[in-house]
């Protein structure tokens, strides 16, 4: 007699939840379909504009050039994008919520701004073909992908050779003190603020979980090693409580 019991189903995280793989894409993209909007903004009162000058170093270290190819991907409402376009980079703005999507298409006509090209994508399986691109960009996004590696694997896949990775994600900050308190005002008070902004805790409880679960820079570091990046790098920012994460294709 045979055995037909059947392995358990796959889970990833959720937030501090587990849950089937299948499922963790269509919840992320309700949390982001229902932030859209008062994204930017939440994440000034979260970051006490802050993120701002994150997102200005991080442009700094990807160095954009006139006329190359640059993917911004997870770049839904064009923060990252808007930075590199003023240095003449020809940039494509994917994400694959449609709603983050509209939010940047529309800030874009608000500005004036033409040449961007915007593209609904899957991260882990995007349509570009290989080698197409000068260099990669993730802002804030990568601890949303449900299998990192596939992700990382397709950023390695559509650089052309010489080409660079460069990656913003929140981590843990080794700072001792500051780790606690952070610590404390993330999980108390920004769901508080989400839903006096935007009427939603829930799903600003998410992202802070999100962040909790996400590897610690020496395990990202390695994950972007194994997707066959070289001289890698981790530049933490307040004591790792964000990094700026770069590889290159050689």
């Amino acid at each position: 007699m045979t055995d037909t019991a059947h392995s358990p189903a796959a889970t990833v995280s959720f937030g501090y939840e587990d849950i089937a793989e299948e499922e963790k894409e269509a919840r992320v993209g309700a949390v982001f379909s229902g932030v859209a909007k008062k994204y930017d903004i939440m994440n000034d009162a979260m970051s006490a504009g802050m993120h701002r000058l994150w997102k200005d170093k991080f442009v700094r270290r990807v160095k954009p050039q006139p006329n190359e190819d640059i993917l911004d991907m997870a770049g839904g409402t064009g923060d990252i994008a808007f930075r590199m376009h003023k240095h003449g980079a020809n940039v494509t703005v994917s994400d694959i919520n449609q709603d983050m999507l509209d939010v940047g298409i529309e800030r874009a006509m608000e500005r004036g701004l033409d040449g961007l090209v915007w593209s609904r994508q899957n991260a882990e399986e995007l349509s570009f073909p290989a080698r197409h691109f000068d260099a990669y960009t993730i802002a804030f996004g990568i601890r949303n992908v449900t299998h990192i590696d596939k992700a990382l694997a397709e950023a390695y896949r559509v650089l052309r050779f010489g080409g660079r990775f460069f990656c913003l994600e929140f981590s843990t900050t080794e700072w001792p003190g500051f780790r606690e308190v952070y610590d404390a005002y993330s999980h108390k008070l920004v769901p508080q603020i989400g839903q006096m902004i935007a009427g939603d805790a829930e799903s600003y409880r998410y992202l802070i979980e999100s962040i909790r679960r996400f590897p610690p820079m020496p395990a990202f570091e390695t994950m972007i090693r194994d997707a066959g990046f070289v001289n890698t790098r981790v530049e933490p920012i307040l004591g790792g409580l964000v990094a700026i994460h770069s590889g290159w294709k050689i």
